[in-house]
């Protein structure tokens, strides 16, 4: 991978990150544009996509210490709930992790058909969250934090958005738009810095046999981390104001073209 690949891959993932239009199949598609093997693609996208999770934290940092200031407090307060529906709604996609990882890895190797399909998916997702408006509610709930846990564990196949299906199922709930984006994001953190933690143990960023150069790897980081941090300040007033809609009219056309290209291959 060349360092000017590295770097728009980086960008992509950042904006696409947060946004409802699967970061993952954008890289996974820009891989295939750009001829990246196997290895070398997935290395790439686990580094980009802790760069994003570490751009959260930054973004999302009063609210992370307030969460924090509250747990040391050592009561059963409002923050200490929340922390609490943040590792419930992590359940399903730990069992998922642990006990059917290979099987999804094999999925995402799979090709561009699947990711056109779950991209399609990821538009009627969006759009039936933009037109039903059920009832809304003051607070998320420990049965919503798991309800939105099992959309971000079947947003582990690739085209299908984690953001797209977990604030999507949280709007479906009726749960308040910026108060489900927050929590979208956050719930995310844990499981993507445990999955880089767990590649880095067992090698996967030796570099791919030295096709991918350290320069690249730390060029694509930062680009995702500050591409990143733009998109989620942006995505969060995006879903205050409920402009989803127009994100499903992409992934739609992202979809049938990703479709078309992968049967013209």
């Amino acid at each position: 991978m060349e360092w000017y690949e590295a770097l728009l891959l980086g960008i992509v993932q950042g904006l696409t990150e947060f946004p409802p239009v699967s970061s993952s199949g954008h890289i996974t598609i820009g891989g295939y544009l750009f001829g990246l093997s196997g290895d070398e693609n997935l290395t790439f996208a686990v580094a980009v996509h802790a760069a994003t999770v570490l751009s959260t934290i930054v973004v999302l940092r009063k609210d992370i210490f307030s969460l924090f200031s509250g747990l040391f407090r050592f009561k059963w307060n409002e923050q200490t709930q929340y922390i609490a529906k943040i590792f419930i709604s992590m359940v399903p996609v730990g069992v998922v992790g642990v006990f059917f990882k290979d099987y999804v890895e094999a999925i995402f190797g799979s090709g561009l058909l699947i990711i056109g399909i779950m991209l399609l998916l990821t538009a009627c997702l969006l759009t039936l969250s933009y037109y039903i408006r059920p009832r809304q509610k003051e607070n998320i709930s420990f049965k919503d934090a798991f309800i939105i846990g099992i959309a971000q564990a079947c947003a582990v196949m690739p085209g299908l958005s984690r953001s797209g299906s977990t604030i999507a199922t949280g709007l479906l709930l009726g749960d308040k738009k910026e108060s489900v984006a927050k929590f979208s994001f956050l719930m995310v953190i844990i499981p993507i810095l445990g999955e880089a933690f767990l590649d880095m143990m067992k090698g996967d960023f030796s570099g791919s046999g030295g096709q991918l150069s350290t320069v690249s790897l730390i060029i694509g980081f930062f680009a995702a981390f500050i591409s990143g941090a733009l998109a989620c300040k942006w995505m969060i007033n995006i879903v205050k104001n409920g402009k989803l809609i127009y994100f499903a009219y992409y992934c739609l056309a992202a979809g049938i073209l990703t479709i078309i290209y992968s049967q013209l291959g």
